[in-house]
C-alpha cells in the first residue's frame, strides 16, 4: 500500500509520545483483544488480513524499533512474541499465522514503539512484500 510506504518514509525516529501511547493511555479507542501488566494486543485500524492484531509493550523503554533492542529487552520481546501465540490461539488461528516486525523506514515501519504485527486467517504468500 502505497500510503504505508509513504507514512514509513515521512516517519522520524523520535522518543516523543506516540499514537501507541495514546491507545495504552486509553486517549484513543482502540479494540482491545488482550492485555496484561506489560502488553497491549488491539485490532489494526487498516487489516492486511482478516485477522491483524497488533501487539505493544506497554513502556517503551527506548524499545523504538527492533534495531534499538538490547539485551536489557530480551525480557519483553520474548513476552511479545509469547502474546502473539496467545492471542493467535484464542482468534482461532489453528492453521497458523504470520508475524511481522517492520523496523525502520525500509522496512516500512511508520510509529517508532516497537509493535508485532499478528496476521492470519487467509493463507499467506512467499515472499511476503
Amino acid at each position: 500500500m502505497a500510503s504505508e510506504k509513504e507514512a514509513a518514509l515521512a516517519a522520524i525516529p523520535s522518543d516523543a509520545p506516540t499514537i501507541f501511547d495514546k491507545i495504552i493511555n486509553k486517549e484513543i479507542p482502540s479494540t482491545v483483544v488482550y492485555e496484561d501488566d506489560k502488553v497491549l494486543a488491539f485490532r489494526d485500524i487498516a487489516p492486511q488480513a482478516p485477522i491483524h492484531i497488533l501487539l505493544i509493550p506497554k513502556v517503551r523503554d527506548g524499545l523504538t524499533g527492533l534495531s534499538k533492542a538490547e539485551e536489557r529487552h530480551t525480557e519483553i520481546l520474548g513476552r511479545l512474541l509469547y502474546t502473539a501465540k496467545l492471542v493467535a490461539k484464542q482468534e482461532g488461528l489453528d492453521d497458523g499465522f504470520r508475524i511481522v516486525i517492520n523496523d525502520g523506514p525500509k522496512g516500512c515501519q511508520s510509529v517508532y514503539h516497537i509493535h508485532v504485527h499478528l496476521l492470519g486467517g487467509r493463507q499467506m504468500n512467499w515472499p511476503p512484500g
